[in-house]
């Protein structure tokens, strides 16, 4: 497991940079015009993590940095904590990608069960960037987790419907049919026992009730039941901070059919799956301003032979070609 910096482990700013620059090898994951390495940070309702990521391996680069989530978690405060975690690194001006825990459409964020409403509807990508100075990717936090996991982590190489359920704060899902995600499907948020199912079987509820290991799986049981029910998975993966402590709760649960698996991302998947995202968009924009320029050679073309006819008439259309 990778270990953490924290934010409270340092008296400055200075000294978090400082820090974090001192790892073993940092500059082999920041350094401009490094293709393999993208910057992913998480976002959660407890804390926001982030650290470059070796997209090859699918593992982080160095050490993430991590700092708590800024109570009330506005969208100007949650940023600022943002800017730090990606200061910690020196990493100004190239691409990062961002997870948030809730739905995501176009990079403008839609719902907020477990940061502060006045996040719905924000063009946090907008935000972010501007904030940052960065181009910025957002991403629901599950679906980025998930996207890690079905690439580098449990995963790999499953067909059939396979899901994965965050714990944590709340529950999050990502859902993909053959491989393909369906986005933003926020399983967490199913009746439960006349409940939101994050309100009973998150490891925020957990501890809120002082659960025993024994008594939340059998929650953890009971909603697994639902999910099976609705979506009939092959597999499910089980993520989030608590997947490093599986042992102690996952032989507990019985009665599903679906196959039981944590997370082998463990917590650090969503920022590898930002990061995913984020080498994503770039390599869409590039296609589009490839696609553009292809469209617009003819068009070159044409002003050129126009160009080099009125100047050269002996050289006719040849010259064009």
């Amino acid at each position: 497991m990778e270990p953490t910096h924290t934010a409270s482990q340092q008296q400055a700013p200075q000294q978090a940079q400082q820090q974090a620059q001192s790892q073993s090898q940092p500059e082999a994951a920041v350094r401009p015009g490094d293709a393999v390495s993208v910057l992913g940070v998480d976002i959660g309702g407890s804390g926001i993590k982030g650290a470059p990521v070796d997209l090859a391996r699918g593992d982080l680069a160095v050490e993430r940095f991590k700092v708590l989530t800024p109570q009330p978690s506005t969208p100007e405060a949650v940023a600022e904590s943002v800017r730090e975690v990606i200061d910690s690194f020196g990493w100004s001006g190239r691409p990062v990608g961002v997870t948030f825990p809730g739905v995501v459409t176009s990079g403008t964020t839609r719902t907020a069960a477990n940061v502060d409403k006045s996040w719905i509807d924000v063009d946090t990508a907008a935000l972010l960037g501007e904030r940052l100075g960065s181009p910025v990717t957002v991403v629901n936090d599950a679906d980025a987790a998930g996207i890690a996991e079905m690439t580098f982590g449990a995963g790999r190489g499953r067909t059939g419907t396979v899901i994965l359920l965050t714990f944590g704060t709340g529950i999050g899902s990502a859902v993909f049919i053959d491989g393909r995600l369906v986005p933003n499907t926020e399983l967490g948020h199913l009746e439960l026992a006349g409940h939101e199912a994050e309100k009973r079987a998150s490891t925020k509820a957990k501890d809120d009730h002082n659960l025993s290991w024994h008594s939340w799986a059998h929650r953890v049981q009971r909603y697994l039941e639902h999910v099976e029910m609705l979506f009939s998975p092959e597999l499910f993966v089980i993520g989030g901070g608590v997947s490093r402590k599986a042992s102690k709760f996952l032989p507990l649960i019985e009665g599903i059919k679906a196959e039981i698996v944590p997370a082998q991302l463990l917590n650090n998947a969503g920022i590898v799956g930002a990061a995913m995202a984020a080498r994503t968009a770039m390599a869409a924009q590039a296609e589009t301003a490839g696609q553009a320029a292809t469209a617009g050679r003819p068009e070159a073309a044409d002003r050129a032979a126009t160009r080099d006819s009125a100047a050269a008439p002996t050289a006719g259309a040849g010259s064009a070609d």
